[in-house]
């Protein structure tokens, strides 16, 4: 019986999976199994850390709009900034607010004193 040559399928699959590990270190590149493993596992990581970044940034965002807040003002605070912001409706996300406070304090200063005066004014004219 002559000797039959396996086809290229699985060989054409081990390489991509290859490809994928080539920057792993020691058996993590060379083992097929050992491979397979380490790909589940980067793969898991990166979903799960796509999610614990885009916690990271908002974390961020709201300590770097607090630290300028509470500069600026004696009595006011984060969380009555974007209360503020809800009753005035206006659509300033976090990100766009902790970008304004790094590079212009003063146009924050701005915001925030505006939206004190129309709150209050509201407010006290029974308006809200």
């Amino acid at each position: 019986m002559t000797r039959i040559r396996r086809g290229y399928i699985a060989r054409r699959r081990r390489t991509k999976i290859r490809l994928f590990a080539s920057s792993f270190r020691g058996a993590h590149s060379r083992l097929t199994r050992t491979i397979t493993q380490q790909k589940i596992r980067a793969l898991v990581s990166s979903h799960r850390d796509r999610d614990r970044q885009k916690r990271n940034f908002r974390r961020l965002w709201i300590t770097r709009i607090n630290a300028v807040i509470r500069e600026g003002g004696v009595s006011y605070s984060y969380s009555r900034l974007i209360h503020d912001l809800y009753k005035k409706q206006l659509l300033l996300n976090r990100k766009i607010l902790a970008q304004i406070a790094i590079s212009n304090k003063n146009c924050l200063y701005m915001i925030s004193n505006e939206i004190i005066k129309e709150v209050d004014w509201k407010e006290s004219t029974g308006i809200i």
